[in-house]
């Protein structure tokens, strides 16, 4: 099974920024836990701070891989065209958050990916991740 992870803007800072929210640990380390406790998926991981880069990775992969798991961090609440994006490809796309985004600004309450996503999970921390890869197996 061929996964792709991918995130938006900011989300290569985790384990520097917010670390109350986002938490201490880096998304790379992380990623390389993911891929020991699923040896047998084949995973990838792409993060990008460009919102036309990030519409162009789901066009890549979208109608060739198993799955997607999204964090498009802000844009998950303006852009408009990643979530058309999303509507548009074949490949099952779960939108995952780290933090609780219901009990933060209320602009992150609005989401649009939300509509055209297999499911949404929020609040976990980086298990957000892990639970969103197990919705897949």
């Amino acid at each position: 099974m061929q996964l792709l992870i991918l995130n938006g803007p900011n989300l290569n800072l985790l384990g520097q920024r917010e670390t109350s929210i986002y938490g201490n640990q880096d998304f790379n380390s992380f990623f390389n836990e993911l891929k020991s406790q699923f040896p047998t998926l084949q995973l990838e991981y792409f993060q990008s701070n460009v919102e036309g880069e990030i519409i162009n990775k789901l066009q890549e992969v979208g109608f060739s891989y198993d799955g997607i798991i999204l964090n498009a961090g802000a844009y998950t609440h303006t852009s408009v065209a990643i979530g058309d994006c999303i509507k548009a490809i074949t490949s099952p796309v779960i939108e995952v958050h780290i933090s609780n985004t219901f009990s933060r600004e209320t602009f992150r309450h609005q989401s649009y990916i939300s509509p055209n996503a297999k499911g949404v999970i929020i609040g976990f921390g980086l298990q957000s991740y892990t639970l969103a890869l197990q919705s897949f197996l």
